[in-house]
């Protein structure tokens, strides 16, 4: 299987001014604290645009909900322009601030990849060369006034080392064909779907796998491992893949 694409700068450009703008209308509202207190050091703080319902007290990018704007993006004229322009159906819309001298720890987001159905885009508003991301090893600073797509699914944190505090417009995407050409555009290698339906099973583990499900004596798990068997077989026969 290909190797995922951790981040990428897409071909989106933005008027700095005019994002800085926006912020300062809503700056003084009521920011939230990150629900995960313990993923984080410092002020990492949220503000809802889009959310359950449309709700200023709901920050959490939930599954399967009504996802509304909130009364505060109707004030971001700019934003709503930026969100507007990507062609695909949006969820959860936050602004993300982390604090001079914060630190977000590295840690992994669960199904949140563009293969995962969940494009997450970053479009910084405030920051500096002092902020960086370490994703998957790589030290990189997401700059101003671009879009950058994030694979929330590999092992990524952050470090403000400026002065003054990150803001990022942080925009959830539902993964569609055009996205899919836009990244694919932009340099990004889509991931292979797993030929076992499940992307923890592979032609390495395979064997041990079906051996266990064999294993188990259950029905459910013995009818798997035949399934598994069958798919192996037909790779097998098929050759070798490059």
């Amino acid at each position: 299987m290909n190797k995922v694409t951790p981040y990428l700068r897409l071909p989106f450009s933005f008027d700095v001014s005019r994002l800085k703008a926006d912020l300062a209308v809503v700056a003084g509202a009521d920011w939230l604290g990150h629900f995960n207190t313990g993923a984080y050091e410092k002020g990492w703080s949220c503000l809802a645009l889009r959310s359950v319902n449309g709700s200023l007290d709901h920050i959490m990018p939930l599954e399967d909900a009504r996802f509304a704007d909130t009364p505060l993006l109707a004030q971001c004229p700019y934003f709503q322009e930026v969100i507007n322009g990507l062609e695909c159906e949006k969820t959860s819309i936050r602004l993300m601030a982390l604090q001079a001298g914060g630190v977000i720890l590295e840690h992994r987001d669960s199904k949140a990849s563009l293969e995962d159905g969940v494009t997450r885009l970053h479009i910084p508003v405030q920051t500096a060369p002092e902020v960086l991301f370490r994703i998957e090893g790589e030290t990189v600073h997401f700059s101003a006034g671009h879009a950058w797509y994030l694979n929330a699914s590999c092992l990524h944190g952050v470090e403000n080392r400026s002065p003054q505090a990150r803001v990022h417009l942080m925009i959830d995407c539902v993964t569609n064909p055009w996205l899919e050409r836009v990244f694919q555009a932009a340099g990004g290698v889509l991931r292979e779907a797993s030929p076992y339906g499940d992307d923890a099973i592979h032609d390495g583990n395979v064997q041990e796998v079906i051996a266990s499900l064999l294993s188990s004596g259950h029905h459910a798990g013995m009818r798997l491992a035949g399934q598994l068997r069958d798919i192996h077989a037909r790779r097998q026969a098929a050759g070798p893949r490059h």
